[in-house]
């Protein structure tokens, strides 16, 4: 630790909490610009429902969700309208403080006049979620499920699952929510920092038991019922990769204004925390995402009144220490440095093959020829070996199973166990794709905000937007796209939205471009509109930009 600084740079800082702990400006950084802030339960909730407006049925595993208190009008309309709809509803709803953490704050309501709306609301916003009520219980208790992301890099996207998570228990057994019980938050609260002051909590030397569990101890109870666990995982990586999707747009407005393109600063990666829920059926259900999770591979136990103890935890150390090695492992610049030195020596061996093989066809005299082949068919069997030795380093990175690695396999790596975290993007890119309209849309707002660092578009950046792409006509006029640009940027600005900086935030830009969209291709579904008008876009300013470069040129 170097709690002063250091004058030397490193290949790896570990910020404890934030990309912003110190100023660094090369190697890599275990946290993202904004990660903190685009994982608020508020953020994330509009990011997703964005997600939920283009394609409904691909985001329906995040609860239906309002945010307070400017959505509690709204909220309060859309339940009576619930309610009269199908008087047999009786619904269940949790509020969650945005800024809240271990369970703090949280509480369930029937009503939508039960919220607690004297002050705190006010001072403190909140997301009020649909309560799932029948969740999947073993022991007859309610558990969740920690899983460790890595997002090793945002552009180009790739994502890391670990292949064990946490399960974490309730510890009394659950009950569909009544008036009587709204508030044992024993049984309905899985959050572990709750449950732990509860007189039946169960630390255990065993992972399959206890209050707390390795997820794959659960998988192997279900897998023993007949459950169809192939299928719960594929449904897992799927809610993973979409709730990303869903993040990345603004994390790259953040990333741009910290680290801008062209100058000095460090890469990063970041280890996330999923909370997911599992409904009877199996259907997993986010509940949030967690930029900081807990890594403490032990707990306090009371040896006698007032005398406390950190006793390791078997459960927390089994899947934790194999998550942050792992992740070690894959940012390792060392890894990168043998893997550049191993193209060179591709590269040359590739050059002497050329250069022998044209001396042959320009016809040198014959022992010339007869040593060139000689020499042909040594480079021939070396390029061989090359690419027998280069399949082995590639089973050693990739494995032979899923990101595994071979056992017996040499070099720095040969004596530590198989990688934990599985590759899922962009393995399982081309099924996802089509879902990352925002991040396109993401793009076209970054090269019009014109100063580097700054994360919002002013009114001059949202004209020249709008006629470069020539979205103005007789219909359109200037005067209507400032009116547009001040009534959407007044709106989001009155929500509370990062006053540092006047101007349109992304999310003000991404409402301004569906509007865009849906007036101009308006018999189609709304995620083809704005798929259409990215296309329109994009395709003017490729010919703006290549008659930039002719007038470059002359």
């Amino acid at each position: 630790q170097f709690p002063f600084g250091r004058r030397l740079p490193c290949d790896i800082y570990w910020h404890g909490v934030s990309f912003h702990d110190n100023d660094i400006f090369s190697g890599q950084v275990n946290k993202f610009p904004g990660m903190t802030e685009m994982v608020r339960k508020i953020t994330l909730s509009r990011a997703v429902r964005t997600m939920q407006d283009l394609f409904p049925l691909e985001y329906n595993f995040y609860p239906r969700s309002w945010i307070l208190p400017e959505e509690f009008p709204l909220f309060v309309d859309e339940v009576r309208m619930m309610k009269d709809s199908d008087p047999a509803w009786k619904p269940t709803f949790i509020v969650k403080p945005d800024g809240g953490c271990q369970g703090d704050g949280i509480y369930l309501i029937k009503d939508p006049s039960d919220i607690r709306l004297t002050g705190s609301i006010q001072s403190r916003p909140a997301v009020v979620q649909e309560y799932i009520c029948k969740p999947l219980l073993v022991d007859k208790l309610k558990f969740d499920i920690r899983l460790y992301v890595l997002l090793k890099s945002l552009e180009p996207l790739e994502i890391y699952i670990a292949k064990d998570g946490l399960s974490r228990f309730c510890t009394e057994p659950y009950q569909e929510p009544t008036l009587k019980n709204l508030h044992q938050v024993f049984m309905h609260l899985t959050n572990y920092s709750l449950n732990i002051h509860s007189g039946n909590f169960i630390h255990s030397d065993n992972v399959n038991t206890g209050s707390k569990r390795t997820f794959s101890s659960i998988l192997c109870r279900l897998s023993s019922r007949g459950a169809d666990v192939k299928k719960l995982w594929s449904d897992i990586i799927s809610l993973v990769i979409k709730t990303i999707i869903a993040l990345t747009p603004e994390l790259k407005v953040y990333y741009q204004s910290d680290i801008p393109a062209g100058k000095p600063g460090p890469t990063c990666f970041q280890i996330l925390g999923f909370d997911i829920l599992l409904m009877k059926n199996l259907k997993p259900m986010l509940l949030e995402v967690n930029a900081n999770p807990s890594m403490r591979i032990e707990h306090e136990q009371e040896l006698s009144p007032g005398v406390f103890e950190n006793v390791p935890s078997p459960v927390d150390e089994e899947v934790k220490v194999a998550v942050i090695r792992d992740t070690l492992r894959l940012v390792d610049p060392q890894k990168k440095k043998r893997k550049d030195i191993h193209d060179e020596l591709k590269i040359a061996l590739t050059i002497n093959l050329v250069t022998a093989w044209h001396l042959v066809v320009n016809k040198e005299s014959r022992k010339s020829k007869a040593n060139i082949r000689y020499n042909y068919s040594v480079c021939c069997r070396s390029q061989t070996l090359e690419h027998v030795s280069e399949g082995k380093e590639e089973a050693l990175e990739a494995g032979p199973v899923d990101g595994e690695e071979c056992e017996g396999s040499r070099g720095p790596e040969a004596g530590l166990p198989s990688l934990c975290l599985k590759q899922v993007f962009p393995k399982y890119a081309k099924q996802f794709n089509y879902l990352r309209l925002v991040d396109r849309v993401a793009a076209l707002f970054i090269r019009f905000l014109g100063v580097k660092g700054t994360t919002k578009l002013g009114p001059t950046g949202f004209r020249t937007f709008i006629r470069n792409c020539k979205l103005s006509n007789s219909s359109f006029s200037m005067a209507a796209v400032d009116i547009l640009y001040i009534d959407i940027t007044r709106r989001w600005n009155s929500m509370g939205i990062d006053h540092k900086e006047s101007g349109m935030c992304l999310q003000a830009f991404v409402e301004a471009f569906f509007c865009l969209a849906q007036k101009k291709y308006k018999s189609l579904p709304l995620h083809e509109q704005v798929a259409s008008l990215i296309d329109f876009c994009e395709y003017h300013l490729a010919v703006l930009d290549e008659k930039r470069l002719v007038c470059g040129r002359g």
